[in-house]
């Protein structure tokens, strides 16, 4: 009595399983080192932070580090200031993002038509948002907003405004102007992207029918910039939730606390209250409520892309 050979195909199928598995760490490989190198530069100094939330740890009273659990945390919360620069860290980033927004759709709807020299104003518009954080800060504090020879004062004097202080009498609001300065290139950018990926037979055809250039743009080009629009405001949130350099060099969390949010307010508690364990919990009580905004953000760009593509 013979025996029956396994048939090929399955001979074929049972080592291919591995090869299959082989080839795809031969593929992995070359990542190995970024990945070990992300988790090193990330996800260890996180855990660090985690480790020196739970202990007591002052700078300026050496060997007084002890463990004191969640009272950091408990701390955190029923600090009244945390509360205040959550708040503004809410305004100038919501303030910030939605109003370059709406002037980025104003300047791409301008520059997607065709004009004389439409390259240079182009590349002039990207500009303050290739310039570094800090000089535009510096830039803005001094030549621009001096309440004494700043260019601000100086063109609006025609109009009975001079001498006006602006970093201290609207400290929050001449942040937010900055930011708006520097992130509404930004934000032209990613919608003229959508604009000029619009079919333009479409737009022919509401020509045809009749329609006018108001009921055009709400009724087609609207809907389609609409994955474009909500791009750039989760990265803009993202990017501008971090603001440091500006509040730091223009007006120092002040007057008061008037402009200090997250960031400037952990910096505060290392630099001058010394307070390492409280820092480091205002830092991952930070990280998780960015974490869960960002995740919720993704989630409805998410939806978006999928009822977009139906």
């Amino acid at each position: 009595m013979t025996a029956i050979a396994p048939p090929v195909a399955s001979a074929q199928r049972v080592r291919a399983r591995p090869d299959r598995g082989r080839q795809g760490w031969v593929r992995r490989a070359p990542l190995l080192p970024a990945l070990v190198f992300t988790i090193i530069v990330t996800q260890l100094p996180f855990l660090l932070t985690l480790w020196y939330s739970l202990q007591s740890w002052s700078l300026v009273r050496p060997g007084s580090e002890h463990f004191v659990g969640f009272a950091n945390y408990v701390a955190v919360f029923q600090d009244s200031q945390f509360w205040t620069a959550a708040l503004n860290t809410v305004i100038l980033t919501v303030g910030s993002v939605l109003i370059a927004m709406l002037i980025g759709i104003g300047l791409a709807l301008i520059l997607d038509r065709k004009f004389l020299g439409r390259g240079i104003v182009r590349t002039l518009l990207i500009t303050p948002f290739l310039v570094m954080p800090a000089a535009a800060a510096l830039v803005w504090a001094g030549p621009m907003l001096d309440p004494s020879f700043g260019l601000l004062n100086y063109l609006l004097q025609p109009f009975g405004i001079h001498h006006v202080a602006w970093l201290s009498s609207h400290a929050l609001g001449s942040v937010i102007v900055v930011m708006i300065w520097q992130w509404t290139p930004f934000m032209t950018l990613i919608v003229l992207a959508g604009l000029q990926g619009q079919p333009a037979d479409t737009l022919e055809a509401a020509k045809v029918d009749g329609a006018g250039a108001l009921a055009t743009f709400r009724e087609l080009t609207l809907p389609h910039l609409r994955p474009y629009i909500e791009l750039g405001i989760l990265l803009g949130s993202i990017y501008l939730v971090n603001t440091f350099d500006a509040v730091r060099l223009m007006t120092n969390g002040g007057p008061g606390t008037s402009t200090t949010n997250l960031p400037f307010y952990l910096y505060q508690q290392v630099n001058s209250a010394f307070d390492v364990g409280g820092a480091a919990a205002t830092g991952v009580v930070t990280v998780v409520l960015t974490i869960i905004v960002a995740t919720f953000a993704l989630r409805m760009f998410a939806r978006v892309f999928r009822f977009e593509e139906a």
